[in-house]
């Protein structure tokens, strides 16, 4: 099968590129609403943008009635956040902070997840994340206003958390880390199956 995409056709290619671009790694974001409550939700559209200056990359995809999630609307009101990872542990909290809360209702207290204060932010962390990252909203960009269009928010990395119980001489070690992924449809994977490759020197 091959969809070709200019030919203005009403594809829905989502499940094509979730499923195929895969695993994608976790940001669980945390922001406080203008009233303080505090919302935390994953995305799997999340990458580094840039490591001089460091920025990371989290990508809201609209739902079909358009209205923007809680956490953009936070972060556009009080331009920060922490993106906290996802060790294998934390997956039902994680999972359970996926559901519609009312805006009004924090997933933290919903879904019993446990806060700390973060060190540059006011947006509270999530205790048990071994790796947290204390952000700054730089920009949001549009790429569509469309259902399922994309608006890129790209987040200054102000501080970095890091639990000592995953460094291994400075460096983070994925097997104490124990990060998920993201795949297609309702599947999530582990990095306990992994293997190392020399880069080739020439």
């Amino acid at each position: 099968m091959f969809l070709d995409l200019t030919d203005n056709s009403n594809h829905s290619v989502y499940s094509y590129l979730v499923g195929g671009i895969s695993p994608r790694p976790i940001a669980w974001v945390s922001t406080l609403s203008e009233k303080g409550v505090a919302n935390i939700a994953p995305y799997s559209f999340f990458t580094v943008a840039s490591c001089n200056p460091p920025v990371l990359s989290v990508t809201q995809v609209y739902p079909r009635d358009n209205a923007n999630k809680d956490t953009l609307n936070n972060l556009l009101a009080t331009k920060e956040c922490v993106v906290n990872i996802v060790s294998h542990s934390l997956v039902d909290q994680m999972n359970q902070s996926c559901a519609n809360y009312p805006r009004d209702v924090s997933e933290f207290d919903a879904a019993n997840i446990q806060r700390t204060p973060s060190q540059l932010v006011s947006v509270p962390s999530v205790a048990a994340s071994k790796v947290r990252y204390e952000c700054k909203l730089r920009e949001v960009i549009t790429i569509s206003d469309e259902p399922s269009g994309g608006q890129m928010m790209l987040l200054d990395v102000v501080g970095i958390f890091l639990d000592d119980t995953v460094l291994v001489n400075g460096y983070i070690d994925p097997t104490r880390l124990d990060a998920v992924g993201k795949m297609g449809g309702d599947y999530f994977s582990t990095t306990k199956d992994k293997f190392a490759l020399k880069r080739p020197q020439l």
